[in-house]
């Protein structure tokens, strides 16, 4: 049986992040991949958005993780070129009952160490965006969007660089704890034996940690599946910040994103599904992205709105729960040395992503 010091199973953005980080290390690591690409699941159907740790509950690991990694984050993408835009984000109250929440998010804010918000008038807010309909507005300056392909790929360069490899195509089925390492098993009978293993399968996550030998079921959380459907706007955008309702039920409501190229999308919303391959965008569903989006941008055309895709966010939490927050279980939780198990790894975590991989590392120090 071949031996390796380090496995990552996953070449999403997150594990990208966590290999890079243990080869910086000086591990030797091998980034598994079921896909025949880096980044073709959850981190290929995101809005591409740079948070700011707004929303998080203070002390939280998506709090700490979110405000840290935006600012590796943008340090690294002026480090390496790679296309990004501070742009900036409005978020916006379009009734008076809202208003009463604005002072809230800024404090939850302030409590996760994000202290550039600045309250607007209703008419300090279109003095900034002319076509914007609201009744009081929150500006979060250090909200950005990135080329996400490019960024990993410029983490699979560093990955490589430090003389690590990514093999594709390989789906790992099982693994099994024993007393000189964890056996990892492919899809074609292959077997590895690794003194490190990071899962970071995304949405396949849970169901490989149920596939663990020697790992008990009360650390395997139970996996749901939330789908967002985006629908992309016909047309030029009139916005050139992103607009965010204030938040509401499970996610963020339909907010509006820009890309690097100007083009404007809305969502995402959230769909319960049963499978992470239910990636299908009805087209019906626009219908009530319609009236969402009219609340702050009351002459949204009719016909303007085009079904674009789909992703699954990989949720630990149900429909009616409070969201779960990032769960990065190391061997001082479940007692498997050297295996670490990431999972509800959803939004923030484009943005968290050089924090979590930092925090995996040294949990593997």
């Amino acid at each position: 049986m071949d031996t390796v010091d380090t496995l990552v199973i996953g070449a999403g953005v997150v594990g990208l992040a966590a290999a890079r980080a243990l080869a910086l290390d000086g591990r030797e690591v091998m980034l598994l991949e079921a896909a025949d690409g880096i980044g073709t699941g959850t981190s290929s159907r995101n809005s591409e958005v740079i948070h700011a740790g707004i929303y998080y509950p203070a002390g939280s690991l998506k709090a700490k993780c979110c405000v840290e990694g935006k600012a590796l984050l943008y340090r690294y993408c002026d480090e390496r070129g790679i296309a990004h835009q501070r742009c900036g984000k409005l978020l916006v109250a379009t009734a008076d009952d809202e208003v009463a929440q604005i002072d809230g998010i800024i404090a939850r804010a302030a409590a996760n160490g994000v202290h550039d918000l600045v309250q607007l008038s209703a008419a300090e807010a279109k003095a900034m965006e002319p076509a914007l309909s609201c009744v009081a507005a929150v500006h979060s300056p250090s909200t950005g969007i990135i080329d996400s392909h490019a960024l990993m790929l410029a983490l699979q360069g560093d990955l490589e660089n430090a003389g690590g490899l990514v093999a594709f195509n390989t789906r790992v089925t099982a693994l099994s704890y024993t007393c000189d390492g964890t056996v990892v098993r492919t899809h074609d009978g292959t077997e590895l034996l690794a003194r490190r293993v990071v899962n970071a399968a995304g949405n396949g996550a849970p169901s490989l940690a149920a596939k663990t030998a020697g790992l008990r079921a009360a650390h395997v959380p139970t996996q749901y599946f939330a789908k967002g459907n985006y629908f992309t706007l016909a047309g030029r955008s009139p916005f050139s910040r992103l607009i965010y309702p204030v938040p509401q039920h499970a996610g963020l409501g339909v907010h509006l994103t820009i890309d690097l190229g100007g083009q404007a999308k809305f969502g995402p919303d959230v769909e319960w599904v049963s499978s992470a391959d239910d990636l299908v965008v009805d087209p019906r569903r626009g219908d009530a992205f319609y009236a969402e989006v009219r609340k702050y941008w009351p002459v949204l055309p009719d016909g303007a709105l085009q079904a674009g895709y789909a992703g699954i966010r990989p949720k630990i939490s149900g429909p009616n729960e409070s969201a779960a927050d990032f769960v990065i279980m190391g061997p001082g939780v479940h007692g498997i040395r050297g295996l670490v198990n990431l999972f509800g790894i959803e939004s923030p975590g484009l943005t968290s992503c050089l924090a979590i991989g930092a925090h995996v590392a040294g949990l593997l120090r």
